[in-house]
This record gives structure tokens, sequence and C-alpha cells, in this order.
């Protein structure tokens, strides 16, 4: 059976994007599902932001034909693990949460390795940002898929 992962920000256009094209570059599509959603609604069915298509490029991978969503209360039954990319993601997911299990599933990203931060800060008002927010992704995705 197949470990389905799903990865949320604020507008699923800039870390999130990055996370799942990332993770998925590193597991067996055959036993790993990565998604990705937003919190909040402000970009339902556009691509990604630019600069995290072009950061995501400039590390070989294509992640311009995802859409963005919005989290919904039924990815708590369709995922096994959520990860939230900053607190605020995190408790906006878990306010969602009606069962224990369910919010057993999510955690903040970051948590998954030992770094001296444990969000991941968001690169929209930041264009130098994007480099450093996949390099965080990257890192913590790393040892996710050695765990999956």
């Amino acid at each position: 059976m197949k470990t389905k992962v799903l990865m949320v920000c604020l507008g699923n256009i800039c870390r999130s994007p990055l996370a799942e094209g990332i993770l998925q570059d590193k597991v067996d599509p055959e036993n790993v599902f990565v998604d990705s959603a937003g919190t909040g609604g402000y970009h339902i069915g556009n691509a990604p932001d630019p600069r995290s298509i072009a950061v995501a490029k400039k590390h070989g991978l294509n992640i311009e034909n995802q859409q963005c969503r919005q989290f919904e209360k039924s990815d708590f039954k369709k995922f096994d693990v959520i990860y939230a990319m900053d607190r605020s993601n995190l408790n906006n997911i878990l306010n969602l949460a009606d069962t224990e299990e369910d919010a057993n599933k999510v955690k903040l990203l970051l948590t998954e390795v030992e770094l001296p931060v444990i969000e991941v800060p968001d690169p929209y008002w930041d264009d130098n940002g994007f480099e450093k927010v996949f390099q965080l992704i990257d890192t913590a995705c790393t040892s996710i898929a050695k765990k999956l």
C-alpha cells in the first residue's frame, strides 16, 4: 500500500509545491504518493510562483505543471502524514482536525531533521529567500525519503 504524504503552506505557490516536487524526486512513486495544498484559497488552480518554478528548475526539478489547491478536511482521510511548513500552517490544519488520529498525522516539516530552525520561512516577499527555502526543504525531504 502506498504511503501518502501531503505538504502544506499558506498559499500552495511557494513552499509546498517545492516540497512536493523535491520529495517526489527522492521516493519511488510506486510506494509513495506526494501532493501539496495551501491553508488559504488565494491561488486555487494556479501554477506555483515563478520563483519556485525557477529554483526547482535550477536543481533539475520541474514543478510547473502543479496546480494550487486548498487543504480540505477530507485530506485527513486521504493522507498518512501531513507536513506543515510553519506553525501558522500547523495550527490552521489542526483547527480542522476532528479526531486525535487526524491531529497526530500533522507535523512541522523541519522537525524531521536537526536544524537551528523549525519553520520553513515564507519566501513570497523575499526574492532571495527561495534558494534558502529550497535547501531547508531538500534537507528535510532527504531525511523523510530515507524513512519511507
